[in-house]
């Protein structure tokens, strides 16, 4: 999640097991459950290795994401205690310190968690449940995206989050879904751009010429 092991990284089981000073049986389970979450995956004669990252993939989980996430960010914020909105305003602040300081899976833990809050007002447990799965397959794009706007200096990924929490103060559910529908838009498209990048740079150093 880190992005310290690229695309495409074997995952050893027992050059792991020696790095992280343990034995290969927990190694293995973690890599079983890695697998299971969309992180690694398994190919020929290479066994488990960290998964690519693909454009159809981003965009159908990112579709089925906006169909959840606005629904909750609707229901969530209708019925929001004032006690819930203070926990969220602090992961907001906890979000934008990590931000600052440059920690994007700290950032996005917090905005994960803000998230939490809202959507587990809304009382549906399966449709949290469903959510924070899609959260887990996505993560490398999460951390991809996230990267690009603090390389390039682009605050605006961050700027939705108290637009968020400002609209679930006032129960506005059409406002709190429109940002949150609006937030993954935005996301999604700066992910795409990045990954459409990093294809045509990888098609053209494969090209004639460059063997």
């Amino acid at each position: 999640m880190s992005g310290e092991l690229p695309a495409g990284a074997r995952l050893r089981v027992r050059d792991l097991a020696l790095q992280v000073g343990t034995s290969v049986m927990p190694v293995r389970e973690a890599i079983r459950r890695l697998e299971e979450a969309g992180l690694a995956e398994r190919v020929p004669h290479k066994g488990a290795v960290v998964k690519g990252l693909t454009l159809t993939e981003l965009k159908h989980v990112y579709d089925v994401r906006i169909l959840l996430e606005t629904e909750a960010a609707r229901l969530g914020s209708a019925i929001v205690t004032p006690e819930g909105c203070t926990r969220m305003q602090q992961s907001c602040d906890d979000m934008a310190r990590a931000v600052e300081d440059g920690g994007i899976v700290d950032a996005l833990n917090h905005d994960e968690a803000l998230l939490t809050i809202l959507y587990s007002a809304g009382g549906n447990p399966v449709l949290l449940e469903m959510i924070r799965g899609l959260w887990q397959r996505c993560r490398p794009y999460k951390i991809f995206g996230a990267r690009r706007a603090l390389d390039s200096s682009d605050g605006t990924l961050w700027t939705f989050q108290p637009r968020i929490v400002e609209a679930a103060r006032n129960h506005d559910g059409s406002a709190c879904a429109a940002i949150t529908r609006e937030s993954l838009l935005s996301a999604k498209a700066r992910i795409e751009e990045t990954l459409g990048a990093s294809a045509s740079t990888a098609a053209h150093l494969a090209g004639p010429g460059n063997a």
